[in-house]
Parts: structure tokens; sequence; C-alpha cells
């Protein structure tokens, strides 16, 4: 069993920045994908930037967040950051934490995660 929770939403105005945390408590494994998705309103659950955790291998993002947002990892911390820069009024959403099973291959699937956090808001305003 995996728990999430997630920290750091809130408003800001377009071109702003803001971080997101994701601390996670049992299971993470050398394989697991963690990493962040997000949910408009209207919209279906979509991968944002997700990681590898001990893999060495890129973080993976969609192509919209491409060059604007940063996974990274804190593995001693078994902790997951979003930083997301440049913020667009397209980028308010629900944002969720994620965790995938022991090992993941396919890394933005979203039906590879088997654990979320409870999410949180982010509001971009124009």
């Amino acid at each position: 069993q995996v728990q999430l929770v997630e920290s750091g939403g809130g408003s800001v105005q377009a071109g702003g920045s803001l971080r997101l945390s994701c601390a996670a408590s049992g299971s993470i494994y050398s394989g697991t994908c963690m990493g962040w998705f997000r949910q408009a309103p209207g919209n279906e659950r979509e991968g944002v930037g997700v990681i590898r955790i001990g893999h060495g291998d890129s973080p993976y993002y969609a192509d919209s967040v491409k060059g604007r947002f940063t996974v990274s990892s804190d593995n001693a911390k078994d902790t997951v950051y979003l930083q997301m820069s440049s913020l667009e009024p397209e980028d308010t959403a629900i944002y969720y934490c994620a965790a995938s099973g022991q090992y993941c291959r396919t890394p933005m699937d979203i039906t590879a995660y088997y654990y979320w956090g409870q999410g949180t808001q982010v509001t971009v305003s124009s």
C-alpha cells in the first residue's frame, strides 16, 4: 500500500509559477512510476509529468507542458515535485499525484497507476 499526500496548489496569474509536492509513504520500489495527472472540469484526467524512480531515465511529459513543467524526485524522502512555470489559464485543474505498481512499463498510461493523492487545485487567471 502507498499513501500520497500533496501540497502546494493555489492561485496564480498567467505567467507565474507554482511548485507541487507529493510525499509518499509505503512501498516505493525502484521502477515505480510517480508523477502528476490533472483533471479540468468536463475533461478526462490526463498525464502531466511522471518519473520512473531509481532508473535514471528522463521524466515523461505531456506535449502541452514540455518546456514549462519539470518533474523531479527526492528518493531519500520518497517525494516527487512538479515545478510549474509560465503557467497558462489552460493549466487550471485539480492536480493529482499518482504512483504505479512495482514496475511501470508505460509511464504516461493512467491505467498503470494504482495509488492516488487527494488532489490539489491549481487556478491560473488571465
